[in-house]
């Protein structure tokens, strides 16, 4: 598993493109719930995750996501924001997303065989 993280607008998506040769990209704002066990790569993460808190998925979220997804689709590129450096939502469902979204990334990042950080479209190796 790969994991690219950075800000909005950071060039993540384009480095992605230009590292790794992925035929088959999800969008985690819109595409299917399973697609992320078969596609190899997912932009939006963040708003994947979102989605199924929206769902009231929170619980499989938090227990079930990563196993299932490091057993099903272990070679999967993963690009999303990184929320946790701006201002804490007043919405108590966006410190939530917020909340989940940063501990999701941290263990991932922990599975992952590299995770790059995109500042200005310039990837930093941090794993």
């Amino acid at each position: 598993m790969k994991l690219v993280i950075g800000g909005a607008y950071q060039g993540k998506r384009a480095y992605a493109e230009g590292h790794d040769s992925i035929q088959k990209w999800a969008n985690g704002e819109t595409c299917p719930e399973e697609e992320i066990f078969s596609c190899e790569g997912m932009v939006d993460f963040h708003l994947y995750l979102r989605r199924l808190l929206q769902e009231g998925k929170e619980q499989y979220v938090r227990e079930q996501l990563i196993p299932k997804l490091l057993q099903e689709n272990p070679g999967i590129v993963l690009v999303t924001n990184e929320l946790g450096y701006g201002i804490v939502p007043i919405d108590p469902f966006d410190r939530s997303w917020r909340e989940l979204t940063g501990r999701i990334c941290t263990e991932l990042a922990e599975h992952a065989d590299e995770v790059t950080r995109v500042v200005c479209g310039i990837p930093v190796v941090l794993k």
